[in-house]
């Protein structure tokens, strides 16, 4: 029912989005056979660049397959900003319109196409560059607890699928070991809801392996760290069918993480603490410890740091005993104007928040989920210095 009423939705949005496209390409200062081959060729390659996400989901796997998905989440990025503009623009026009009490009217058909098209190509360009360009984020924590300073490097959503580079992945690990760190935390989310769409995996664990730290590399799973059916980056199958594979698990072994399963363990004084995911457990359910379950046997005399995917429960961890949560999920929004929604939906969406007496850092992640692109946020890999004043 769910993929039914993506497809629905999405089909009737493309829709409205060729019809507005036709009115404007139907009034070009063209000849009538002219201006008739163009509306064809137009609609034409519009169904087929938007059948992209659509034969992604339903074709079985292969590379054919995969290489749509790839294209059609860069077709999604470029429709979002495509139909932002169009619709903007006619709405301006509408208000030219009204302002000139109809003076205006029917001379800007081709302009509104144009801008909207060259704008759009241009934005796309621009966050598939961005998006590769991973940067370093710092920040300072003082803890009121005994403890000799720790350099933590958090990274997350590395989101390892079809539109991953891994030119991208060896620069974030050269990052990550200029900082020399004491220890690497990873918040989830390190595949986009499958395995086998990811080009040489082999080459990618490599890589990770890499990762050079005094204590180790921790991680926790994040809600598309399963095999589930994605349509346009949204999951179609039930939470009761997402579950993670033999094939995953192999990887983060031979990556060298260390998984934390609603555990807590002991490093050079700091207990650490990582979540299971609240959204998909991994296997078919929701279930996970609660923060008092989880931190039941922590020391409270001593700094608690807990790892988890998604930022929420802040006030709950902070009563169970934990000092500082770190956490990804976010993406701080990717896309504009996506970083000025996700603040309306988390206590903390991006960086540094002081919640509920908790020290909370969220990372904007080192990938991206459905379009390969960012606008308006950074890749990023977060250092987190925590000082302890006890």
């Amino acid at each position: 029912m769910a993929s039914i009423i993506l497809i629905v939705v999405y089909t009737a949005v493309v829709a409205l989005a060729a019809f507005l496209t036709d009115l404007r390409v139907r009034h070009w200062p063209f000849t009538a056979n002219r201006a008739s081959k163009l509306r064809r060729f137009w609609l034409t390659l519009f169904i087929l660049l938007s059948l992209l996400p659509v034969a992604g989901v339903f074709l079985p796997n292969s590379p054919v397959k995969f290489a749509l998905q790839a294209a059609g989440n860069i077709w999604l990025g470029f429709y979002l900003y495509f139909g932002l503009l169009l619709l903007a623009l006619l709405g301006l026009e509408q208000l030219v319109w009204l302002i000139s009490r109809g003076r205006a009217a029917n001379r800007w058909h081709g302009g509104i196409l144009c801008v909207a098209l060259v704008v759009a190509l241009a934005v796309t360009g621009y966050g598939l560059v961005h998006a590769q360009n991973t940067v370093v984020k710092r920040y300072d924590i003082e803890v009121d607890k005994p403890g000799e300073d720790m350099k933590v490097v958090l990274i997350g959503d590395l989101h390892l699928s079809v539109n991953s580079r891994l030119a991208t992945t060896k620069r974030m690990v050269e990052l990550i070991n200029a900082e020399q760190p004491d220890v690497v935390v990873i918040a989830g989310d390190i595949f986009t809801s499958s395995y086998k769409g990811l080009s040489h995996p082999e080459q990618y664990a490599e890589a990770l392996r890499g990762l050079h730290s005094k204590y180790g590399v921790y991680a926790v799973y994040g809600n598309h760290d399963v095999e589930e059916t994605l349509f346009g980056g949204f999951p179609i199958s039930p939470v009761s069918q997402a579950f993670r594979t033999a094939q995953m698990e192999d990887f983060f072994k031979d990556c060298g993480f260390t998984v934390l399963y609603d555990q807590v363990v002991d490093i050079n004084g700091v207990q650490l603490a990582g979540r299971v995911d609240g959204e998909k457990a991994g296997d078919g359910t929701t279930n996970r410890m609660s923060p008092e379950q989880l931190l039941a046997g922590v020391d409270r005399t001593r700094p608690v740091v807990v790892l988890e995917h998604e930022p929420k429960e802040f006030q709950a961890l902070k009563e169970a005993g934990a000092d500082v949560a770190l956490a990804g999920h976010t993406h701080a929004g990717q896309v504009f104007p996506g970083n000025l929604v996700v603040p309306f939906f988390n206590e903390n969406a991006w960086g540094y928040a002081k919640v509920h007496g908790l020290d909370t850092v969220v990372t904007a992640g080192v990938g991206y989920y459905g379009p390969p692109m960012r606008v308006g946020t950074d890749s990023e890999v977060s250092v987190v210095n925590l000082k302890f004043k006890g």
